[in-house]
């Protein structure tokens, strides 16, 4: 063999295995001893930066031998960092995120509500439900104490996600700054308006209704909640906001503690005082604890108009049912019609729609519309023994004194005693608001006119179903029976020892389900490139049968002891009208892109 090629073996063989101290000279070569040495290892874990981009949900780890996956990039990264992933900071700022400009996000839409709240306070003039002389009660019957607890909602969930660790857009010192600014600007806007305009409530409780303090407080929550996790997450948590607030205020209305104007106003308040409190935070602190920044999308509210919204609005239209009662000329004023005047209504709803370009879609329509009534005339005059003074049919019956029938006789205590036919009365009202659900479903159509405003308009059908005003009764007087001569077969009515009580139906009045058709027309303000207020003015019609029961003289038959089987016995009226029903609802809604 060469000594050519046999030293190059050897230089191979001494590279591969580490050797050192080669010495070459004059074509000759000295290969000094290979020396071995035990490595000093330590087994340590070691976090590496790479970072996979994988969005919300974490894949499996990938094994890392030596190679690096294509799908690595070398930014920081919680899932790979050996610092936990929830630290709690006070004004920690993450770096990237882009300073809010002061007045950046402030939209104004809480002015035209709260605007909207001084014009329906035309509508407040309206019979007290809660009125009480020496006779007779009437009452509320519909009570839930859900809204006390559904105003903190927005807080109480904006908290929460930030203890569980889930970044918003502000740090926890930027976070309780902005916040206590929200409220504190709501509360002084609030009391300063409620302790000057001195607005009775619908209940006749305090004059303090104008504006809703309840409403304000869950505007404010749902605010926070949206431009901490909403604007910065997912618009989903801004729909979960405005929904339980929006829920709020209409319990504050069926609760009988505030009027229409008086959430509207509040939801103004709300919204408005959270913006100029987060305007205020970033005059303050600039780009100081910023943890995240707004999300964007390729979607734009005005030319990919694909939407989803919430809406409050306040309804106007028909105005009043009459109805003829001919039987009762004594208890009704002269005309013998009972009339029913409807105030403004509120009305919410939920609606969506696709769309195939930037100008045409489809889409639907959930909504609740419910008017109250301003006026109960005819009912809440009824003079109680008059009635009872009519309620017989002398054809059937006849009595030496009328007067002991309707009065009793006797003193209490005497073993003849027998109280007055009508000791108590009491009304109880399960329903006082005639209102509609609905379902449409149609065409929508969008016309962009900026980068930030678009005219919408829709074509609707569909399905009107009505839940029905109902006043009850309850009565409680003295028992009467019928004294009957057998030889002439004539009757005389007496009084009895003991008590009845009579709980009855005493006054419903419903609407049939039918068809019913809409339109409206929208103007949309996109403030962000997901989300947008939109002011809209809608128009429904339908035409319904209207079904009044009037039934004043149950507890006759009550005390008497006697069944429903002769519908002669007392007088009650069944009638029904048709009317055509026109509602026109100016609100706004909280819209966002999909």
């Amino acid at each position: 063999m060469k000594k050519s090629t046999l030293f190059l073996l050897l230089l191979t063989a001494v590279l591969m295995v580490g050797g050192t101290n080669c010495v070459l000279a004059n074509n000759d070569f000295e290969i000094a001893p290979i020396r071995l040495t035990k490595a000093d290892l330590k087994p340590e874990l070691v976090f590496t930066d790479l970072n996979y981009d994988f969005g919300e949900e974490a894949p499996d780890v990938p094994h890392l031998s030596g190679t690096t996956s294509p799908n690595f990039t070398t930014s920081a990264s919680p899932l790979f960092s050996p610092e936990p992933k929830y630290q709690l900071t006070w004004m920690r700022t993450n770096p990237g995120v882009k300073p809010y400009k002061f007045l950046d996000d402030l939209t104004f839409v809480g002015v035209p509500l709260f605007v909207a709240g001084i014009i329906a306070k035309s509508e407040k003039k309206s019979f007290r439900q809660n009125t009480k002389d020496n006779k007779h009660t009437l009452i509320t019957d519909f009570k839930t104490g859900i809204d006390d607890y559904s105003q903190f909602f927005g807080p109480v969930m904006t908290t929460g996600l930030k203890i569980a660790g889930v970044e918003g857009r502000s740090d926890w010192g930027r976070y309780l700054a902005s916040t206590a600014m929200s409220y504190a600007i709501m509360g002084g806007f609030v009391n300063g308006i409620k302790y000057t305009a001195k607005e009775m409530r619908p209940d006749g409780s305090t004059a303090n209704s104008w504006p809703s303090g309840h409403t304000a407080t869950a505007f404010v929550g749902a605010t926070i909640l949206h431009k901490e996790y909403g604007m910065t997450r997912s618009p989903w948590y801004s729909v979960a906001g405005y929904g339980v607030a929006t829920a709020t205020g209409v319990m504050r209305v069926l609760n009988n503690r505030h009027w229409v104007s008086d959430v509207l106003s509040g939801a103004g308040i709300g919204i408005m005082s959270t913006e100029l409190a987060y305007a205020f935070s970033d005059l303050i602190f600039k780009g100081k604890g910023l943890l995240r920044g707004d999300i964007s999308s390729d979607k734009s509210i005005i030319y990919n108009p694909s939407f989803f919204s919430i809406s409050m609005g306040i309804g106007f239209g028909s105005k009043d049912l009459s109805f003829d009662l001919e039987k009762l000329e004594v208890s009704l004023d002269e005309g013998k019609a009972l009339n029913l005047k409807f105030g403004a209504s509120t009305a919410v709803g939920a609606e969506g729609a696709y769309f195939f370009n930037k100008y045409f879609g489809v889409g639907g329509r959930l909504r609740v519309n419910s008017s109250p009534i301003k006026g109960w005339e005819g009912i809440e005059n009824i003079a109680w023994n008059d009635m009872a003074n009519n309620l017989l049919d002398e054809e059937n019956f006849e009595t030496e004194s009328m007067t002991e029938f309707i009065f009793g006789h006797g003193t209490e205590g005497d073993p003849d005693y027998s109280a007055p036919i009508l000791s108590e009365a009491e009304f109880v009202i399960k329903s006082d608001h005639l209102t509609e659900f609905s379902v449409d479903l149609g065409a929508y159509f969008n016309w962009p006119l900026s980068n930030r405003f678009a005219l919408g308009s829709k074509l609707l059908v569909g399905r009107s179903i009505m839940q029905e005003v109902d006043l009850n009764a309850k009565v409680t007087g003295g028992r009467r029976g019928v004294d009957f001569d057998e030889e002439t077969l004539e009757g005389q009515l007496i009084c009895l020892p003991g008590t009845y009580t009579s709980d009855w139906d005493y006054f419903t009045v419903g609407g049939n389900n039918t068809m019913k058709f809409g339109t409206g027309i929208s103007l949309t303000y996109a403030y962000k490139e997901n989300y947008a207020w939109r002011v809209f003015l809608d128009y429904d019609f339908s035409r319904k049968t209207y079904t009044m029961d009037y039934n004043p003289g149950q507890y006759v038959l009550d005390a008497l002891g006697w069944s429903n089987e002769d519908p002669d016995l007392v007088i009650n009226e069944t009638q029904q009208i048709k009317r055509n029903r026109h509602t026109f609802i100016l609100g706004g809604s909280f819209t966002i892109s999909f």
